[in-house]
């Protein structure tokens, strides 16, 4: 099964270079023990664009969907056999890059 694990983050501020490190750690162990399908870091929220095309018309609005102090700031896509393994992993993950993580499996 395949979980997204979520980095949540609040401040503008990029990872360090401790972090980074740490992060590069976490990448090469889910690769090795074969839980690696796709990571990626994300721009800071005042860089996105939302785009609404329900009504017939595009609709964009720069800026984040939501309001909010926390935004989503990276994440990681792993396959894990079950949740308490998914688990596992993003506690490792949290602590490598040094933020909250949310944990959801993909239907």
């Amino acid at each position: 099964m395949q979980y997204l694990i979520s980095v949540i983050h609040d401040t503008s501020d990029l990872a360090t270079a401790e972090e980074d490190a740490a992060i590069d750690v976490f990448n090469d162990r889910l690769v090795a023990d074969g839980h690696w399908v796709f990571a990626g870091g994300l721009a800071g929220p005042a860089t996105a664009t939302v785009l609404d095309n329900r009504g017939g018309k595009a609709m964009l609005t720069d800026g984040p969907f939501l309001e909010s102090k926390e935004f989503l700031a990276g994440f990681w896509i792993i396959e894990a056999p079950d949740l308490d393994t998914a688990l596992d992993l993003a506690a490792e993950g949290s602590k490598a890059c040094n933020r909250r993580v949310e944990v959801r499996a993909f239907l």
